[in-house]
């Protein structure tokens, strides 16, 4: 076993009591990290209360404060809000208050506290904390404990998980919730849009956000919205017009529909709230047009959790209590967050701190210093939807004469549309003239490429599969006659937004730069894969989308057991060698095992876990959960799965299958594929101008380098542009998958969760880091 691999079996949390509560505002995705703090401190060996109805529930004592089971917290994890209760607590915010508390946890030994929620709730823990050794010695002199009570429990530790769907805590780029609550506004976006086409209206949303508008922000950006209103940063003077005169061209370009997005804490320069109603009185006013508004209040925060809150939460609850069991008494209290697609610990009070400097310079109308201080993920979302939302005039912008095509490669993917959409617009920004070329390669050598416009994109966020349609045709064969396509419509660039299709294809245009010139320009390629397969990126465009499908899917198919005799079920999904689908819906959709191709598994392993799923279900579970990718095995197919499970469980459980399909690779995209697809879609666009500038000598383009050929990633912390060629030796192509993958790291996990014994490795946690200051930098300005 390799030197620098750290178990966390080293970690015991026997003899230590583990107190859980949610407080402040509700959020989907809670009960997810309950149930994970739940399990996992069960695991290593520690006791685990619930906390009832948050600090009033510790201030009050008695049956608030309940140890919990393994078993109490099944079925809870597609349940929104929180279970255990949330309460705002004016007591705890006094001496007296905290005092009580601290009498209730020391009664039950408690000493380490995992609170979920907003930045209030964490100050006041922090305080709690800080008071602990004091309050401790008051109760000694009350004679309510005693000296050796408070010697033995002298130090509180705590560890906080932010839950808040406004996004408004700095230090992570996602709190749980925000997710979940961004598919409640898209869900009601895209509904609407429908109407208001029919009738050709303008709708003005409000969305939550008092002092954060990045649920507004985001949601613009994932529906394409006209208009955007949020409190960090308010519009300047003149704006009513520059609105009016915005949607009036919109309208003239035979759009149908408006959708202006108010965040409820919208201000103007002059500090006067801009409510949807002004808004509202002004279009009509101006315009004349048929105006509604949708306030969408508190259906943001209700319905299931999605995937993505559901996996961030049951990552966060697990780090959560590992936090607890490395902790020191010196060890300040951290919060456990989300940086890229790595979960971090930072000091609770240095996010607490910033948090209140963004509201500071607000109020100081330092906006440009509140957007750097809400964060990398805030900014960039801003910079994006300030590129895409705009069109600047014709002779405003820069003449580059580069001609730019974008195509399609592989199989359908949701979010496709909103990166053509978002390439197309920032290459014409860009001064770039750019093509549109349909059904990938094919359509290429066939010649089926046209110049796109910037009205040609419009509405093609929320649409899923490939307007551009794609194939899954590779270049090698037609070379010839794409390169003379190229010559033809004097192709300076190509954008190639694909799945391990696209990867393939530019590997073969890079090595027929030999013999074809037409090849050596900035080939660029974003993975857009359902499979999540693509070597160089731990995320592809659409995977999302799908693992949403999948985790819907599987609550609906376990609820259709909900009060039947106990049963398993047994679901195919899709993903060919790539196990990334059913490992990860498997950790949001709670399964009980997941079957894959990297992970090889013998009749040994399926008859451990039909044993495995026999003692759970002879005590009190009534649904079993097991997924199995396509192509995990040539011989236990689903059916001999299914027959085994069938066997085996008589007399404790009968067995269903499914096989899920293209319903995996359908459906309109969810918000992470449309703004992740926007959002690498305009960086890409952005180091296409940069190469074709750089590489523009005596009146043409000629590049043949390897960094001129890339693939844009997502590697944990950064996008990051990869060189093709260098991608070749971390790719196994014969099973079309990377020969390392991010997520096989969350399977230990999902099987701790499921109850089962495995060893969990916890080398990248376990690092106090500081929060960054997001600072303008000096050089690279336009990243995102």
């Amino acid at each position: 076993m390799p030197d620098h691999i750290k178990f966390f079996e080293s970690l015991s949390g026997a003899g230590k009591a583990i107190a859980v509560l949610t407080s402040g505002g509700d959020a989907q995705g809670m009960n997810a990290a309950v149930r994970a703090v739940v399990r996992m401190g069960i695991y290593v060996g520690a006791k685990v209360y619930f906390i009832h109805e948050g600090y009033q529930g510790m201030v009050d004592g008695g049956d608030n404060i309940k140890e919990a089971t393994w078993e109490g917290v099944s079925s809870m994890l597609q349940v929104g809000g929180t279970v255990i209760g949330s309460a705002r607590c004016k007591e705890f915010r006094t001496h007296e208050g905290r005092l009580k508390a601290a009498h209730n946890l020391v009664q039950r030994g408690i000493t380490n506290l995992c609170v979920i929620g907003g930045d209030g709730s964490l100050t006041g823990a922090n305080l709690f904390r800080e008071e602990w050794s004091g309050l401790l010695d008051e109760l000694v002199q009350q004679g309510l404990i005693d000296a050796e009570a408070a010697k033995k429990y002298y130090a509180l530790h705590i560890v906080g998980m932010v839950g808040s769907i406004d996004n408004d805590f700095c230090g992570t780029d996602m709190t749980i919730g925000t997710d979940s609550a961004l598919h409640r506004i898209i869900e009601v976006v895209d509904a609407i849009m429908t109407t208001a086409q029919s009738h050709q209206r303008t709708f003005v949303l409000e969305v939550m956000g008092r002092h954060c508008g990045y649920l507004a922000l985001v949601s613009a950006l994932a529906c394409g919205a006209d208009w955007v209103l949020i409190p960090e940063m308010p519009p300047e003077d003149g704006w009513e017009e520059q609105m009016c005169q915005k949607l009036s061209e919109n309208r003239a370009g035979k759009k149908r529909l408006n959708i202006i997005i108010v965040a409820e804490g919208a201000i103007d320069s002059n500090n006067k709230p801009i409510t949807t109603e002004r808004v509202k009185d002004l279009v009509v006013r101006c315009l004349g047009f048929d105006t509604r508004v949708t306030i969408l209040g508190h259906v943001q925060r209700g319905g299931t959790p999605s995937a993505f809150d559901r996996i961030l939460a049951s990552r966060m609850g697990v780090e959560a209590v590992l936090a607890l069991l490395e902790t020191t008494a010196n060890t300040p209290a951290c919060v456990v967050s989300l940086c890229g697609n790595q979960s971090v610990r930072l000091p609770l009070m240095e996010c607490v701190q910033m948090t209140q400097e963004v509201q500071k310079a607000m109020d100081e109308k330092k906006f440009e210093e509140a957007v750097k201080l809400r964060g990398r993920s805030f900014e960039n979302n801003l910079k994006t939807y300030k590129l895409l939302a705009h069109r600047k005039p014709e002779s405003e912008l820069p003449h580059s004469s580069f001609n730019v095509a974008v195509l399609n490669v592989g199989a359908p993917a949701a979010g496709m549309n909103a990166a053509v959409r978002s390439a197309v617009r920032v290459g014409i920004t860009e001064g770039h003239k750019m093509f549109a070329v349909n059904d990938g390669f094919e359509g290429f050598y066939k010649g089926q490429i046209k110049e796109i416009k910037w009205g040609d994109v419009g509405g093609w966020t929320g649409q899923g599969g490939s307007l551009l349609g794609t194939k899954r045709t590779l270049p090698a064969k037609h070379t010839e006659k794409i390169a003379e396509q190229m010559r033809k419509h004097n192709i300076n660039a190509l954008l190639v937004i694909g799945g391990f299709e696209a990867l393939e294809s530019l590997l073969q245009l890079y090595d027929a730069r030999s013999s074809f010139e037409e090849f050596c320009i900035p080939l660029c390629m974003l993975p857009a894969t359902i499979s999540n397969n693509v070597p160089g990126t731990d995320l592809s465009i659409g995977a999302d989308t799908a693992l949403n499908a999948i985790v819907e899917t599987c609550d609906r198919i376990k609820q259709s057991a909900s009060g039947t005799k106990r049963r398993v079920f047994i679901i195919e999904t899709m993903g060919g060698y790539c196990g990334y689908l059913a490992t990860v819906g498997g950790l949001a959709a709670g399964a009980d095992a997941a079957y894959i191709y990297e992970e090889p598994f013998d009749i040994r392993d399926l008859q451990a876990n039909v044993e495995h799923l026999t003692e759970k279900m002879k005590t009190s579970i009534q649904r079993g959960l097991v997924l199995r990718n396509e192509n995990s095995s040539e011989n236990y197919t689903t059916d001999f799965i299914y027959q085994l499970y069938s066997e085996e469980g008589k007399g404790v459980f009968d067995c269903r299958k499914n096989v899920l399909g293209h319903m995996q690779q359908g459906g309109a995209p969810s918000p992470f594929d449309r703004n992740f697809g926007t959002k690498i879609s305009a960086k890409a666009m952005q180091w296409i101008s940069k190469k074709l500038k750089e590489t523009y000598r005596q009146g043409r383009v000629f590049a043949n380098t390897e960094d001129s050929a890339c693939l844009l990633g997502m590697r944990r912390r950064a996008l990051i542009f990869q060189p093709v060629v260098q991608l070749k030796d971390e790719t196994d192509f014969v099973h079309r998958i990377p020969k390392e993958q991010w997520w096989l790291k969350l399977r230990p996990l999902m099987k701790i969760l499921a109850k089962y014994k495995t060893s969990y490795d916890v080398s990248d946690a376990g690092q106090l880091e500081h929060v960054e200051r997001n600072r303008p930098k000096e050089t690279d300005a336009s990243a995102i």
